[in-house]
């Protein structure tokens, strides 16, 4: 029988997690992936996943937002794979279990487009508030006593009962202009002392991919980074920033983003665990 590969850890090194709006107004059910083609009952438990050949060697299994993927050799009879997955079920299971528990987090962190809603900002939270009366740009004022995690107030010159959209698309406008400069300063911050020159920031709304970065020097960064804690950005710039030297993710890759970002591992691990809010 042909091996099994864990495709897991090599999409999550490629920095591909599972990003909350990505998917935004649909039920994503993990164990039926939207286009499966085959169906397999693991532990009592139904699965229909996509299954697909490929040029590969080996089996490989991963679980995305979508479900579960399996790619096989064009040479592997559909017995062997069946029984590569019985081996694996117990993994498969608990991995397919994680993503529809993310899922129903996302579904209760869908954000509010409404005076007084909370949005996530630098890790913290900031209140909306429409202000007829505000004129210009938007506007963030530091609360002076914070209550709770409550920390500053995004000011809007929008009627109180504003339409969502025109809510949802000034309050995106002014997440995306702090994401640009935040990021543009991390950028050459640790630019100089990693020894490589970027050329162009791009800012995306990929829906599984928090940046990339090419050989020329131009990088691109999800946006939606903005809602985490600093060092979390940081971690996702160094990241890019290091594969101007190291196109893999060798051990040589990781040692250069330790060398300004020494808790990169924890950066990763809460990057991969949390995926932000979810934009309805």
């Amino acid at each position: 029988m042909d091996s099994v590969q864990d495709d897991s850890e090599k999409i999550a090194d490629d920095a591909v997690f599972p990003i909350s709006g990505a998917s935004e107004s649909r039920t994503v059910n993990p164990y039926l992936h939207p286009r499966a083609n085959r169906k397999l009952e693991l532990k009592q438990v139904e699965v229909a996943y996509l299954f697909q050949k490929a040029r590969r060697r080996t089996i490989g299994f991963s679980v995305g937002a979508d479900g579960l993927v399996v790619r096989a050799p064009q040479w592997v009879s559909m017995a062997e794979v069946d029984s590569a997955l019985q081996i694996k079920g117990d993994w498969i299971l608990r991995k397919l279990a994680s993503s529809q528990d993310r899922e129903l987090r996302q579904q209760q962190n869908a954000l509010q487009w409404a005076d007084q809603a909370l949005i996530p900002y630098l890790g913290q939270s900031i209140r909306l508030v429409l202000d007829p009366t505000h004129s210009g740009a938007a506007q963030l004022r530091p609360l002076d006593e914070a209550l709770d995690v409550v920390v500053a107030e995004l000011r809007l010159g929008l009627p109180k009962l504003a339409d969502i959209g025109q809510v949802r698309d000034a309050v995106q406008a002014w997440l995306m202009r702090q994401a640009r400069d935040n990021f543009t300063e991390c950028l050459d911050r640790f630019a100089q002392p990693l020894g490589v020159r970027w050329t162009k920031l791009t800012l995306t709304t990929a829906g599984t991919r928090w940046g990339s970065a090419r050989s020329d020097g131009a990088i691109r960064l999800n946006w939606r980074l903005i809602h985490f804690r600093q060092p979390i950005i940081d971690y996702v710039v160094a990241h890019e920033l290091s594969h101007l030297r190291v196109m893999d993710h060798s051990p040589r890759f990781w040692d250069t983003v330790r060398l300004v970002v020494p808790d990169y591992a924890d950066m990763r691990k809460a990057l991969r665990e949390d995926s932000g809010p979810r934009w309805d």
